[in-house]
């Protein structure tokens, strides 16, 4: 179990999607727990069911999958972003999907069944678990446009406006898979706009 002070960041990022009362704050750190996991090691290998949902405290992680025998990475999570396998913890199933430690990483874990059973006590819980929920369907919408509607260039130059600090932090081979491109066109995108 964490204290609070272990997760007052958390909180703060938390607070401004919902705020909490005192008791649903303290049933939340109550279910805290920090995980250390070292650079490129899985936190939830290819396979497992998700029974947790993850909030990145420190560090960089990954979502990635395997295609025709080649990693392709599905998502990043940077500090105090929420990595979760939802179609695997919503549905009970194990995950074709892997969540990795892109370098030393610690998670703030949540288990999702204790989380769930709070919800009918803590109401103001259940409304902020409701918003995440909803905003990361967003931003899986708006990824899925960007790749529909967008060339390789455009969804790289988004990713670094958004994320400038990704080139610095991550692989070109994850960035690359991520975009859906090889490395050897990342490497001419990159070289065209500088």
């Amino acid at each position: 179990m964490a204290d609070k002070p272990q997760i007052n960041s958390l909180l703060d990022v938390l607070s401004q999607i919902n705020p909490l009362a005192e008791e649903s704050e303290s049933a939340l750190i109550d279910l805290c727990s920090l995980i250390s996991v070292k650079k490129g090691q899985d936190l939830q290998p290819v396979g497992v069911t998700c029974r947790t949902i993850y909030f990145v405290k420190q560090g960089l992680a990954r979502i990635y999958y395997y295609k025709a025998g080649n990693e392709v990475t599905e998502y990043f999570a940077f500090e105090h972003d929420i990595i979760v396998r939802a179609e695997s913890l919503f549905t009970g199933m194990p995950s074709n999907k892997a969540i990795q430690a892109v370098e030393d990483t610690v998670f703030i874990g949540i288990p999702a069944e204790r989380l769930f059973a709070q919800y009918d006590i803590y109401h103001d819980l259940e409304r902020l678990f409701r918003k995440i929920t909803e905003m990361a369907y967003v931003d899986t919408v708006n990824r899925i446009e960007t790749i529909q509607f967008h060339t390789a260039e455009e969804r790289y130059l988004q990713l670094i406006r958004e994320n400038p600090d990704l080139i610095k932090r991550i692989p070109l081979k994850h960035i690359a898979s991520y975009l859906g491109i090889t490395q050897v066109s990342l490497s001419r995108i990159r070289a065209s706009i500088r």
